[in-house]
Formats: C-alpha cells, sequence, structure tokens
C-alpha cells in the first residue's frame, strides 16, 4: 500500500510538472477538459441473472441501451438455474475472475456480505435511485450498516378466494381486518361445511412466512439486531400475540392441512385447484399452479391483502425476492455500477413490473395496476418486510427451522405457547450465533 501511494504520488508530480511546462497554450485547456469528460468504460462486463428474474425484452433493450452509450464494454450475459446456485455462487465469488454482476436471494445477501466477497456500494446508493427503493429489499442488503446489493425485485403473500364462494355466502366485500376476516370464515363454514371435504381456508401448520405476519402486525418481530449479532424475540408477548392469532385462525377455518408440514408439501395450490377451498394465503403465481388443476378457476378467483389486527389497515408482510450485488474481485467495478445505475432507473424498472414482479428501486406501481393478484401484492409490498439481516439466516431455512418446530408444537398441543416459544427463541439463538 506505502509503495503504491508513492508511486501515486510520483505520477502526480509528473503530470503537473509536464502541465507546468506546456506555456499558455492550448493543451492546458485540454488537460481541464479530459478531467471533466465522462468516463470512458471499457473491457468485458459478465452479467449473471437468475432464470425467469427478467424478460428477455427488459435484459435486450437494457444492454442494447448500455452498449450505445459505453461501446468500449462487451456484455457477457449469462442465465443461471436456482438449482445448486449457491454452491456455484460460492465458488465464483472466492475466484479472482468472479461475474461483475450477480443476482442473489435477499436471504442470502448477508451471507455474502460477511464473508466479504461483496462489493460495498454504500458510496453509490443515491446514484442507484435509493430514495425509491423498496424499504424491505432495502434492509436485506444491508448489513453490518452498509450497503451490499441494490433491490431488483419482490413478491409477497394475499389471501387468493373464490369469488364464486364469496358470493353465495352472502360475502360482498373482501375482509379488511381480522376480526372481519374470522367472520367471513363463519359465514363460508354455514354455507358450505356440510361438505366435509370443505375447507374455508386451507392454512398448513408450518406455514411460518404467513405467521411472520402476524408476528409483525403484533409489534413483535423474529429476531433483533445487537451490535453485528441477532438476538431471538420469539418468546416476546408480540411474538405469543401473533403464534395464538395464527393458531385462532386454523382453528376457526376447518383446513384439513398438515400441522408437520408447511404450504409446499402437498402445494397448496394443487389443493385450492381441487374447487373444496374458498381460500389460502399465496403468491399470485400460484393462480396459474391452481389452474393447471381446473382452467376454470382464474375466473373464480380475485385476492386481497392479508388483513391486519386494525380496519382497514393490511398486515406486513414478508418479501422474498433478489438483490443485485458486485462481487468484490470483479474486474470491471465501474461498469457495473454503470449497468446497475441504469437499470435501477425507472424505465427498467417499469419493465421489471411488467413481469409480474415488484420493482426494487422504484415506487411506482402502476405498471401491476391491471392485474388483479399483482396489483393487490404490490400494495402490501409498500408495508413488506424483511428477515433478520443475519449472515446465519440461510441455515434457519435450510435446516431445521424452530420456527417450523415452534408452531406443529403448539398447534398440535403438544407444548403450551410458554414452552413452545421457549425452546424455539433457544433453537433460533444458536442457529444465530453459530453453534
Amino acid at each position: 500500500m506505502k509503495r503504491w501511494m508513492k508511486l501515486a504520488a510520483g505520477a502526480v508530480a509528473i503530470s503537473l510538472a509536464t502541465a507546468g511546462c506546456a506555456g499558455s497554450g492550448g493543451s492546458g485547456n485540454t488537460a481541464q477538459s479530459n478531467a471533466n469528460a465522462p468516463q470512458q468504460l471499457s473491457g468485458e462486463l459478465t452479467v449473471w441473472l437468475m432464470t425467469g428474474s427478467a424478460p428477455e425484452s427488459l435484459t435486450n433493450a437494457l444492454h442494447k441501451e448500455f452498449q450505445d452509450a459505453n461501446p468500449g464494454v462487451k456484455i457477457k450475459y449469462e442465465i443461471q438455474q436456482w438449482n445448486g446456485i449457491q454452491q456455484k455462487l460460492t465458488t465464483a465469488l472466492a475466484s479472482q475472475t468472479p461475474p461483475d454482476v450477480i443476482e442473489i436471494g435477499n436471504t442470502q445477501t448477508p451471507a455474502f456480505a460477511a464473508q466479504g466477497v461483496l462489493a460495498d456500494l454504500t458510496d453509490s446508493v443515491n446514484d442507484l435511485n435509493g430514495s425509491q427503493w423498496l424499504k424491505g429489499l432495502k434492509d436485506s442488503a444491508t448489513f453490518d450498516g452498509k450497503t451490499y446489493g441494490m433491490p431488483f425485485y419482490a413478491a409477497n403473500r394475499e389471501v387468493i378466494y373464490r369469488k364464486d364462494l364469496f358470493e353465495q355466502a352472502g360475502i360482498t366485500t373482501p375482509p379488511a381486518s381480522r376480526d372481519e376476516w374470522l367472520a367471513a370464515i363463519d359465514k363460508l363454514k354455514a354455507k358450505f361445511g356440510s361438505d366435509p371435504d370443505f375447507q374455508a381456508l386451507y392454512l398448513p401448520g408450518q406455514y411460518w412466512y404467513s405467521l411472520l405476519s402476524f408476528i409483525w402486525d403484533e409489534g413483535g418481530d423474529i429476531a433483533k439486531a445487537e451490535g453485528k449479532n441477532f438476538k431471538s424475540t420469539l418468546n416476546s408477548t408480540e411474538a405469543k400475540a401473533g403464534l395464538e392469532f395464527y393458531k385462532k385462525l386454523v382453528d376457526a377455518s376447518g383446513t384439513k392441512a398438515p400441522k408437520d408440514n408447511d404450504e409446499a408439501t402437498p402445494q397448496q395450490a394443487g389443493i385450492y385447484g381441487g374447487g373444496k377451498v374458498a381460500m389460502f394465503i399465496g403468491t399470485p403465481g400460484e393462480v396459474a399452479t391452481a389452474a393447471k388443476t381446473d382452467p376454470t378457476i382464474k375466473d373464480k378467483t380475485a385476492a386481497f391483502a392479508i388483513p391486519g389486527k386494525s380496519a382497514g389497515k393490511s398486515a406486513p408482510v414478508f418479501l422474498g425476492g433478489s438483490n443485485l450485488a458486485i462481487p468484490l474481485n470483479s474486474k470491471n467495478t465501474a461498469a457495473a455500477k454503470a449497468y446497475l445505475k441504469l437499470l435501477s432507473g425507472q424505465k427498467y424498472q417499469t419493465e421489471v413490473a411488467k413481469g409480474g414482479y415488484v420493482p426494487g428501486t422504484s415506487t411506482d406501481i402502476s405498471a401491476l395496476s391491471s392485474d388483479p393478484f399483482a396489483s393487490v401484492m404490490a400494495k402490501a409490498a409498500q408495508n413488506g418486510r424483511a428477515v433478520p439481516s443475519s449472515p446465519k439466516w440461510g441455515e434457519v431455512e435450510s435446516g431445521q427451522n424452530p420456527l417450523k418446530d415452534m408452531m406443529t408444537a403448539y398447534l398440535t398441543g403438544k407444548k403450551s405457547i410458554d414452552q413452545a416459544t421457549t425452546d424455539a427463541n433457544a433453537a433460533l439463538d444458536k442457529l444465530l450465533a453459530g453453534s
């Protein structure tokens, strides 16, 4: 480092001396002009985006505009598959020749940031439309007070329901509070409950993404930051209240979903597509999955935001999505930042929205307004949250998730709420501490 500083100082001295010898001719003005000229970018820019994240129309237009503005840069665009991407990213980021722009899941960002393999983008936030960033994703891109990613897109959950069944049960407007939601369940059961296969709400016992909404709505959280570390708060009064409401919803719903499994086993959209379920909590994309079972079901389906405790205010939702980052060892950081700057603008964020996602760096969700499912999702996303930005969070989701164990234990009556939350709190603390 000292040797580099001496060489740099010598270069500056030579430059000044040369300028001083130029006299009153035009070379001094030329030097000033060159100093103020935009930086000319060059070299190869390798971009890794995940399959399904960006439509070809977006990337084609983006890459053409970028290369027209930067003819010295060659973009090497590679679409990656989700299967096996964790290991592929780990290997690439540890190398001396990683890609220059990567897409990573929002729960992966803190882990890679903690490993010191991502470039610090804190000083570039304003250039990347930072004032418009979706808050929940912004939090996921932050680690130890610094920013290591740019929000790309998000999706979140809503209540997907059968319009025809609601009408037949006399429910004229979607529920706008928890109490109205429970009342709607009662009306649906009164109308269709004679059918032993009917379920007013399909709600699995380990659907912890949905549980988060109720914990957050009560003012609680699953963990709180303590310096660089996180401390579990599953045994707080607020977290317990959220879990209690979840049980109340399960008990009232008539759900036949397993209490010891999540929404993916069995796939809840397929159950909804069977025609005996009035509601489930899911993402807009699950409507298309349900239509594989019954092609007519989409026209019978609508959505409303997960109701909150207070009337007219929806519950906070978990934002799942992606961030874009620049590997620390990128050989073309300047071009990578310019690429992100272009992508963060309104033009391309609108294209992200047209693809059915909530844009990560724009508060303009008008492109989603015509879609009855995406529009509800986008509005709810403005009250979205992220899981704790702990580098250990990936181990929570991929391993023996304490939240799932807690939910099953409490819902089945194997443990009291105090015991279930105390045990889960201790287990989560161990995972977050890395022991």
